[in-house]
């Protein structure tokens, strides 16, 4: 049987890296804006001190191999040798079952490459590759001055196998969907939103505010729409039918392609059930009894199914603690948030900013602004017989509340207080003390603040908090803080 030759393999590699012999070289997609946490992830590349490849992961169409050749063009404007610069995306036909140290040494032998050379690899799809982790780990630990980056959206793999073959020489680094901190710069309306911080209080953790909070409203709503993914801004089309795109060629092609081939699952349209429930429901609390029944799924295939959805970044599993912020030994119940709202839209149709579902992806997207930040680790629901609170910050070794928050898509916390409130005031009084941060609550339209029962209140439209969230993850994360 015939075999790709190293000639067919070498000149596919002169036309993916065209920097190599092309004065005029132009590398596809340097021209759009870059994501806010492309500056993070250009650090470690250019960091060769640190001997670990860097594993680039997130859901498919978020901007990870835009990212990778921004990366590519800022390692060349900073005076690397193009020539030191290998791209190869493993979906490529020619590369099928193409092992990575053999088409390093064709590199290397191309342009003479001796070990003592500063080079950088980049293998974008990795997931393609069987045992990936396997032949990179080995890589790493061969080739001491080669910085190896590898990207992939087939996250259940990437995602699992690194932390278990890669320990000590793989460095995670999710791209999440956009946060609207970037929708807002991306389709240049940030003007919507003032430079400075604001506070309001004494107490205030302060947050942007909007010069304009109806069309900053009108923006979240595009947001909640199709808002994660670049290209809907950068297409018209997509953006006259973003349910087709997202569904078509994002959860379409996870559910239908990337899971099944990776976990070996027969039964697709079992799995699509259980998706298309837990999309409906996003940001509600579920339990596997309940999703066994309204997906028609059993429980024991329930949760290796539950597992394989967020590791390939659809879903978020967020745990319950009570009024005292005890955990429960058993996680009968739990809430699941969309990593990307729009996800919703895409398979239920559009929402309008007085949608009934509105509430729910308002609550997933302020969710999903802290899916780059640690602090999402620690991030839980209260809930006991009488109540509940939306997120709480929880402190593992004291099991208190460092802070929650309540998140509302109308004005009632001003203008019906003492019902509004009083989840808020009855979990206050189990965890406050004298210096605590004010307790945020968001709004549709509403800035105030105010003391209420002895606390005090900041309420922030709640698109304002998300945009402040989405920011602050990106500042921190660079300066290695949490939010």
């Amino acid at each position: 049987m015939k075999e790709v030759s190293n000639e067919e393999i070498s000149a596919r590699l002169a036309v993916d890296n065209t920097w190599w012999t092309e004065s005029d070289y132009e590398i596809p997609f340097t021209d759009l804006p870059r994501r806010a946490y492309f500056d993070a992830f250009y650090d470690l590349i250019s960091d060769t001190s640190l001997d670990r490849a860097i594993v680039l992961m997130g859901p498919r169409r978020i901007g990870k191999t835009v990212m990778v050749l921004q990366a590519i063009k800022q390692l060349i404007d900073d005076g690397v040798s193009p020539k030191s610069i290998l791209y190869l995306s493993l979906d490529t036909p020619v590369y099928t079952g193409l092992n990575l140290e053999s088409a390093l040494n064709l590199f290397k032998s191309e342009f003479q490459h001796s070990r003592s050379h500063q080079l950088f690899i980049f293998f974008d799809e990795i997931q393609y590759l069987k045992d990936w982790e396997i032949h990179l780990k080995s890589l790493v630990d061969t080739y001491k001055k080669i910085k190896f980056i590898a990207t992939g959206s087939a996250a259940a793999a990437l995602k699992l196998k690194s932390n278990e073959s890669g320990a000590g020489r793989f460095t995670d680094f999710l791209l999440p969907p956009l946060t609207f901190h970037e929708y807002l710069e991306f389709s240049k309306k940030d003007y919507l939103i003032d430079t400075e911080l604001f506070q309001k209080g004494e107490n205030s953790r302060g947050f942007y505010s909007s010069t304009n909070i109806e069309a900053l409203n009108e923006e979240f709503v595009n947001y909640l729409n199709y808002g994660g993914y670049p290209e809907a801004l950068f297409s018209s089309a997509v953006r006259s039918a973003p349910e087709r795109f997202i569904r078509s060629d994002i959860i379409d092609k996870v559910l239908l392609r990337d899971l099944p081939s990776l976990y070996g699952i027969s039964d697709i349209q079992e799995l699509n059930r259980l998706f298309t429930t837990l999309a409906y429901n996003t940001a509600h609390e579920v339990s596997l009894d309940s999703l066994s029944k309204n997906s028609g799924v059993s429980k024991n295939t329930l949760k290796r199914y539950l597992e394989y959805l967020e590791a390939a970044f659809l879903i978020r599993r967020v745990n319950r603690v009570d009024q005292n912020c005890k955990k429960f030994k058993r996680a009968n119940f739990f809430k699941i948030y969309l990593t990307n709202p729009s996800m919703r839209a895409a398979l239920f149709g559009r929402v309008d900013k007085d949608h009934s579902a509105i509430g729910d992806l308002a609550e997933s997207a302020i969710y999903a602004q802290w899916l780059h930040s640690e602090t999402i680790s620690q991030l839980y629901y209260g809930r006991w017989s009488s109540g509940e609170i939306d997120l709480v910050y929880l402190i593992e070794e004291t099991q208190r509340a460092a802070w929650f928050v309540e998140v509302k898509w109308s004005n009632s916390p001003l203008t019906k207080r003492e019902k509004t409130l009083a989840n808020s005031v009855f979990f206050a009084s189990k965890h406050q003390s004298e210096d605590y941060a004010a307790i945020t609550v968001t709004t549709k339209s509403v800035t105030e603040s105010f003391e209420h029962h002895g606390y005090n209140f900041e309420l922030v439209p709640t698109a304002a908090y998300a945009y402040t969230v989405g920011k602050n993850v990106v500042i921190n994360r660079r300066a290695g803080k949490n939010f």
